[in-house]
C-alpha cells in the first residue's frame, strides 16, 4: 500500500520535530519518520542538555515553542574561555551584546518532549514511530520511500534529518567529507560546591577543551548542578570513564581549577566518539539534507545543533514562499536557492569550531604562546571580540 503527503521527514530528532512544528501551521500533509522510540525513563538530575544560542532561542520563540521551555532552561549570562597553565583568558558577558543571556542549557528531553507535544496535536503532522527507511527511489514526482513496515510513501519532497550516519544519503550513494578527531567526548553532570552564577566555562587543554556549563535543576547538599563535556584522546577517555567517581571527579576538579570549589557528585558518563562530518552535497533531486545529515561538527564552542536549527528556519522559511507562490516544494531552482543561503554560514561554523579544535588541542610550546596571546589579544581587540561573539551567539547565520 502506498501512502503519500507533501513533505516526509526522516529523522525524528530535534532538528527533524523543529522543522515539523516550524511548519505545522501551513496546509502542508507532514509525515516525520523516527527509528527509535522516546526515552521512557523519568527527568534524572544528570540528564543530558543542549546550549542553544540567542539565534536559537529567536527560532523557538518564532515557531511558539520557547515560552514553554523558559522555566526549565538554565541561562547563561557569560562565558569564561581560558587555558590550564597559562594566564590568558576570554570573557564574554551578555550585557555586552544587550541580551539578558547569551545562550540557555537546556534538557533535551524537555525540548525534544515540546517539540513532540506540538506534532501530536497537530492533523497535518503524522509521526510514525518506531518506523526505518529502508529504500528510496526519486523521480520527477519526488521520493518514493520503503519502510520497514512494508509500506511506501511518496513525499513532494524528502528532508533528511536523520543525523550524521544518514540512511538518506547511505541509500542516495552520496558521500560526505569526514574528518576524525581521534576524541571522544565524556558527557556527564557534576554538582560543585559554589554557585556558577550563569557562567559558562571552557577551558583548552593539550588534550581538548573542558565545558562546565549551568545546569537547570534544583540545589541540593551536595552543591550546584552543572554539565560537564570534556573531550579527550579515545584511549584516555575509556580509561577515565572507567574510574571510580572519586577518582574521576578529583581529576576533573584538577583540571578545571578551584572557581567552583569542590566536585562533589557526579552523573553517568556517556561516551560520543568525535568527527567532523560535512555532505558533499546538500540537496538531491526531491531531497534537503538538514542539520547532522548536513553537516556534524566538533562540541566545541557548541556550535553544532544550533548550526542545524539555522538550517531549519531558512528551509522553512524557503517551503513557506513556495508554498504562497504555488510552486512545487522540490523546485530545483528553490533547492538551489538554499544551498546558496546555507553554505556561507555552514562552511564558516564548521572551520571556526575544526580551527579551535586545531589550535587549542595541540603540545607544541610555539603554538601554546600563541594561544595564550591569542585569548588576550581576543579579549583586547573589540572588532575581533565582537566578530567572534555574533558567532557564538548566531546571528552572522541568521543574518545569511
Amino acid at each position: 500500500m502506498t501512502d503519500s503527503c507533501d513533505l516526509a521527514i526522516v529523522g525524528g530528532g530535534l532538528v527533524g520535530a523543529s522543522l515539523a512544528v516550524a511548519l505545522a501551521d501551513t496546509p502542508l500533509r507532514i509525515v516525520l519518520i523516527e527509528a527509535a522510540q522516546p526515552p521512557a525513563s523519568a527527568p534524572a538530575w544528570d540528564e543530558r542538555c543542549i546550549a542553544l544560542n540567542d539565534a536559537s532561542r529567536q527560532i523557538f520563540a518564532g515557531i511558539g515553542v520557547w515560552e514553554a521551555l523558559v522555566p526549565q532552561v538554565a541561562p547563561i549570562t557569560a562565558t569564561h574561555i581560558s587555558e590550564r597553565g597559562r594566564f590568558g583568558v576570554t570573557r564574554f558577558h551578555a550585557a555586552e551584546a544587550g541580551l539578558p543571556a547569551l545562550g540557555y542549557n537546556t534538557p533535551m528531553r524537555a525540548l525534544g518532549g515540546e517539540l513532540m507535544t506540538r506534532v501530536a496535536a497537530q492533523p497535518n503532522l503524522q509521526l510514525r514511530c518506531p518506523e526505518r527507511l529502508e529504500g528510496l527511489s526519486l523521480d520527477a514526482g519526488g521520493a518514493e520511500l520503503l519502510l520497514a513496515s512494508g509500506g511506501t510513501l511518496r513525499a513532494g519532497l524528502l528532508v533528511a534529518a536523520d543525523g550524521a550516519g544518514s540512511a538518506v544519503r547511505r541509500l542516495l550513494g552520496y558521500q560526505a567529507e569526514l574528518r576524525d578527531y581521534q576524541q571522544t567526548a565524556l558527557v556527564t553532570a557534576v554538582r560543585v560546591q559554589r554557585d556558577p552564577a550563569g557562567v559558562a566555562y571552557e577551558r583548552f587543554t593539550p588534550e581538548g577543551p573542558f565545558a562546565l556549563l549551568p545546569k537547570p535543576g534544583a540545589v541540593d547538599a551536595q552543591g550546584h548542578p552543572c554539565s560537564l563535556i570534556w573531550t579527550l584522546p579515545t584511549e584516555r577517555a575509556e580509561s577515565l570513564r572507567a574510574l571510580p567517581d572519586a577518582e574521576f571527579l578529583a581529576l576533573a576538579e584538577d583540571c578545571f581549577g578551584e572557581r567552583l570549589g569542590r566536585f562533589r557528585a557526579l552523573g553517568r558518563r556517556l561516551p560520543h566518539p568525535l568527527q567532523r562530518s560535512l555532505a558533499e552535497q546538500l540537496t538531491a533531486p526531491g531531497v534537503v539534507f538538514c542539520g547532522n545529515a548536513a553537516q556534524s561538527l566538533h562540541p566545541v564552542a557548541a556550535q553544532g545543533f544550533n548550526l542545524g536549527l539555522r538550517d531549519v528556519a531558512t528551509l522553512a522559511a524557503s517551503l513557506r514562499v513556495a508554498l504562497a507562490a504555488g510552486a512545487p516544494l522540490a523546485d530545483p531552482a528553490r533547492l538551489a536557492a538554499y544551498v546558496q543561503a546555507r553554505e556561507q554560514d555552514r562552511r564558516r561554523t564548521a572551520d571556526f569550531t575544526d580551527q579551535l579544535v586545531r589550535l587549542f588541542s595541540n603540545r607544541l610550546p610555539l603554538l601554546r604562546g600563541l594561544r595564550h596571546l591569542g585569548l588576550l589579544a581576543l579579549d583586547l581587540t573589540p572588532p575581533l571580540k565582537e566578530a567572534v561573539l555574533r558567532q557564538n551567539l548566531g546571528h552572522r547565520g541568521l543574518a545569511a
